[in-house]
């Protein structure tokens, strides 16, 4: 039996992280023990060196094919699958104390009369407890940590946070022109949000544990 346990912690390690987010995703809707799904998305400001030529009857939108880099801005994003909700912020940067400000609103903007919000991330070195500490007085990032649950994804295993679904329908839908500064960002995402917030799109999320000891069974040391 010792051989047995005697297994690479890849695999173990990922099936930990993978069942720890898939049992949580079967959990029924608890407003007082919300889910919330969270990442970030870097994205490239290009602006238009020869200005575009608008569509006239006849003839389509013009667009040359030179442009200019502008720098960079960051979304974050937060998405609670059970309730259709989701909200992105356009910051200029991501850093630890942009994402302890966010993960603040969280608590105190977004759901306030929360018991606990489970929070589903990957394992992005800004995405720790130790960023709140490194933000705010010792006393708030305890109230803060005290209000929160991380449930990391594994290392390979982002798939299995529901945002980056939602992430890449924000990129399809908005994402997918030349938008020159943080303003022109935050133009076409709010309108986005609002309209998917109106109809609580949401995804239909369908993998289980049980499916996954089936079909990822080779990930399972005592099962290969």
């Amino acid at each position: 039996m010792k051989e047995q346990w005697c297994i690479p912690t890849v695999g173990a390690a990922f099936v930990w992280r993978m069942e720890d987010i898939l049992d949580l995703y079967a959990e029924p809707y608890d407003p007082q023990r919300p889910v919330v799904c969270f990442d970030e998305l870097p994205y490239q400001l290009l602006d238009h060196v020869v200005a575009p030529e608008p569509a006239a009857p006849g003839q389509f939108a013009r667009e040359d094919y030179e442009y200019a880099r502008n720098g960079t801005c960051n979304l974050f994003i937060a998405f609670q699958p059970l309730q259709g909700w989701r909200h992105v912020e356009v910051t200029a940067r991501r850093t630890a104390q942009d994402f302890a400000q966010q993960i603040q609103r969280l608590v105190d903007v977004r759901f306030p009369e929360a018991e606990v919000i489970r929070v589903v991330l990957d394992n992005l070195n800004t995405h720790t407890p130790a960023a709140l500490y490194q933000t705010f007085a010792p006393e708030e990032a305890r109230r803060l940590m005290q209000k929160l649950e991380f449930h990391y994804t594994p290392k390979h295993g982002s798939w299995l946070n529901m945002v980056e679904i939602e992430l890449s329908v924000l990129a399809r839908q908005c994402l997918d022109q030349r938008l020159a500064d943080r303003a022109s960002v935050e133009r076409v995402v709010e309108p986005w949000e609002a309209r998917r917030n109106a109809f609580r799109a949401t995804v239909d999320w369908r993998f289980t544990v049980k499916d996954a000891r089936v079909k990822l069974k080779d990930l399972y040391p005592l099962q290969s």
